[in-house]
This record gives structure tokens, sequence and C-alpha cells, in this order.
């Protein structure tokens, strides 16, 4: 785990992701961010599963650079509701972080864009009517208990497969799991079309 990463590119993670969650994806919703969105996510893929290597001597951006990458990392995962690691790992793999420090790097990024995406839906969905019981705004907490177990149970799971699987393959593994982000968000954008 890169925790030197983490300090530097978490500030602009929170930012980023308030000011997505406290409203700006309600004013961007639609089939034209959905198609904007997979189509990242599957460049995104599509690069990590040809293995294309950066420049030897891309390194990561100073403190600036990293705050403004956190700050779109934020946006895009406020906007979409997901942790940052469809971003992050990209991200800091093109700048030569290997891919295992990418991982556990973008795990520990995960709690302040969750944190910071549960509060800006909680302010964000106060006035909303007829939400279910147990929902505050646009969380629910049903689905947070549930969601939180399996993660928790799952995640030391996936650190041991991650730490047995070669690089290479990690990386296709990562890369898969992106082109089925990549064809939800296009299948979630073709029915906002049709709806």
């Amino acid at each position: 785990m890169r925790w030197d990463i983490v300090k530097r590119l978490a500030p602009g993670i929170v930012l980023g992701a308030m000011v997505a969650s406290l409203g700006v994806f309600a004013l961007l919703k639609g089939a034209a961010l959905y198609f904007v969105f997979a189509a990242f996510v599957a460049f995104s893929g599509s690069q990590m599963f040809l293995d294309k290597k950066p420049a030897p001597t891309r390194q990561l951006p100073g403190t600036p650079g990293l705050l403004g990458a956190g700050g779109v990392i934020g946006f895009l995962s406020g906007l979409v509701g997901a942790g940052g690691g469809f971003v992050s790992v990209p991200f800091m793999t093109s700048c030569n972080v290997a891919i295992h420090n990418a991982v556990a790097t973008s795990a520990a990024l995960g709690f302040p864009i969750a944190l910071a995406n549960v509060v800006g839906y909680v302010i964000a969905g106060q006035r909303l009517e007829g939400l279910p019981p147990y929902a505050f705004g646009y969380l629910w907490l049903p689905a947070l208990v549930v969601i939180a177990s399996c993660s928790v149970l799952m995640a030391p799971l996936g650190a041991k497969a991650a730490h047995a699987l070669p690089v290479k393959k990690l990386k296709r593994v990562f890369a898969l799991v992106l082109f089925v982000l990549a064809g939800y968000m296009l299948m979630k954008g073709l029915g906002a079309t049709a709806g």
C-alpha cells in the first residue's frame, strides 16, 4: 500500500465526491453520462488488458497534480455511485505504480470516497418524499448493511487472490471487471434512451 499516494489523492477525492454527490449527478442524469462513462471505462480496461506499458520515465505528478487527479476520481465515483478503483487503478498504473500497489492503494482510497459520497447523498436527498423505511436521503440502510458485510467478508479473499496472481493476469482480471462495468453502463444508457 502506498500511503504517500493516499495522503495526496484523498483530499481531492473527498472534494470531487462531495461536489458530484451533492447534486451534480442530478443535473447530468441521462443516456449521455452512461455512454461517456462506458467509453472511458472500456478504454481503461483495454489499456490494461493489452498490457500497454507507459513510458518508463513517467511518474506520478506532484502534490497539486495528485489533488487534481483525486478530484476527478472522486467526482466520477460520485456521479455513478461507485468506488474509485475503476479510475484510480488505471491512473496509478499509467504512472508506473505496480499493479499490486495500485490495487491496495485504491482499496485504502475507498473509505474517503465512500464517506464523502454518503454524506453528499444523504444531504442531497433530504427533501425527497416517499422514501422507503430506513432511508436517509439517497442512503438506504438495509442495502448498506448487506453490501458492507459482504465487502468485509470478501476483501481478505480478494487481497489474497491479488497477491497470488502474476502481474499480467491481475491486470487482465481487473480489465475484465472494467469491461463488465462498461457493459453495464452501456445497457443502462440504452435503457435510458429507450425509456
